[in-house]
């Protein structure tokens, strides 16, 4: 008797325990505090808007379950691929950007984008029929609202700093004195409409008289950009930002369509909210 008594006092507290961590159900789904939490320091907002984003995301999850969307590992291997080529680097070379950048293994890297293809395939099926491409006007239009998106430095003055090792060039980096003949070094002019879109994103990120962060160069080798100097900005004409202003213009929509979809499935969803952070 006893042991049964003990047996169900501990599955009794066991049980309070879990209920006590989860914050909200979705269609039964649990939201835990902890990820509230979470979300709250990652978004800096409220406790509320926090669990309206996840949420969300629950709903996504449990709609691609429904509709039964799935990612193959070759369609993985093939966005890797792609993104690897676009960067000029071979996959291995990849892998260790993000991870020096990100600090994301492989298998994290590749389970983030089987959850950005998922998502990709359900938007698809909820909204991509929906939107239709932007005209000229409506370019037009968002370009004269949002002109300062679209001005960026003429060119950049930069020192290459390029070696087989990437330790030898952290020491570089730490120390701008520092000298080695395993060192190659290549002073550019790089206008910035002759650059390709990811490098001159890094070099904007990197202020005046500071490395950019360590990244490969393609062949099998490592390189740091030092910024010299950054010519003064320009504004970039519409024709030439055309196909970006269409790719906002479309994502606001495609946005605008899953909002009003997950508005409704929400507002129809057996949501259960049991406590929130305090």
């Amino acid at each position: 008797m006893y042991k049964i008594f003990l047996t169900l006092f501990f599955s009794g507290v066991l049980f309070a325990e879990l209920i006590d961590g989860i914050a909200i159900t979705v269609k039964g789904s649990p939201i835990t505090l902890y990820e509230i939490k979470e979300e709250m320091k990652l978004t800096n907002l409220n406790a509320s808007k926090a669990a309206d984003i996840l949420i969300r995301k629950k709903l996504e999850e449990l709609e691609i379950q429904e509709r039964d969307i799935k990612v193959s590992s070759s369609e993985i291997y093939e966005d890797i691929k792609k993104t690897a080529s676009q960067n000029n680097m071979s996959i291995s070379e990849f892998y260790e950007a993000v991870r020096n950048s990100n600090g994301l293994t492989s298998t994290q890297l590749k389970e983030k984008i089987k959850q950005k293809l998922l998502s990709q395939k359900l938007y698809s099926s909820i909204a991509y029929s929906s939107v239709t491409k932007p005209s000229d006007a409506e370019v037009e239009e968002y370009y004269e609202l949002h002109k300062d998106e679209f001005i960026h430095p003429s060119a950049f003055d930069v020192v290459i700093y390029a070696s087989k090792t990437r330790e030898r060039l952290e020491e570089k980096v730490n120390n701008p004195m520092f000298y080695s003949p395993d060192i190659q070094t290549n002073e550019q002019h790089l206008p910035y409409d002759k650059i390709s879109p990811e490098l001159a994103s890094l070099l904007e990120r990197t202020p005046l008289n500071t490395f950019t962060p360590i990244v490969p160069n393609g062949q099998d080798g490592f390189m740091s950009f030092y910024i010299k100097h950054i010519e003064s900005k320009q504004q970039s004409s519409v024709e030439s930002v055309k196909n970006q202003i269409i790719s906002k213009i479309m994502a606001g929509k495609r946005e605008r369509v899953l909002a009003e979809h997950f508005a409704r499935v929400k507002l129809n969803a057996d949501i259960q909210k049991i406590r929130m952070p305090e």
